[in-house]
């Protein structure tokens, strides 16, 4: 999986989902991610994100969680071609999961040309 996943800083590297550090309101942890934070990404036809997912591992278990998965489906294509939309969807995203456990959030993400990217971060309950 290694080889499958590129990794990077994401301040110099526009493919690297950034995930947000989970603001705690009670028990609901609220995780944004996105893609392009320091660097925008392309947002078109021929070059976009086409999802975002977030996975939760605590510590001590065997198995992660999938939290969810964001798929942006609109990049200016229409009947017409290419870029003659007006829609566009953006790659940022927002889940909300609760847990009394500490873990590693992984995020992952898909550009139609670059292929797979992922990044981590430590979730402290």
């Amino acid at each position: 999986m290694a080889t499958l996943y590129q990794t990077a800083d994401w301040k110099a590297e526009k493919h690297v989902p950034v995930i947000d550090d989970p603001v705690k309101e009670g028990d609901l942890f609220k995780v944004t991610v996105s893609v392009g934070k320091e660097i925008a990404h392309p947002n078109t036809t021929q070059h976009h994100i086409r999802w975002i997912d977030l996975i939760f591992w605590p510590e001590g278990e065997k198995f992660p969680y999938q939290i969810g998965k964001t798929e942006f489906l609109a990049h200016g294509e229409s009947t017409q071609g290419p870029d003659t939309s007006t829609v566009y969807t953006h790659h940022w995203t927002t889940f909300a999961f609760k847990t009394e456990k500490r873990g590693k959030l992984i995020a992952t993400s898909h550009c139609n040309i670059h292929g797979l990217w992922q990044s981590e971060k430590a979730l402290m309950v």
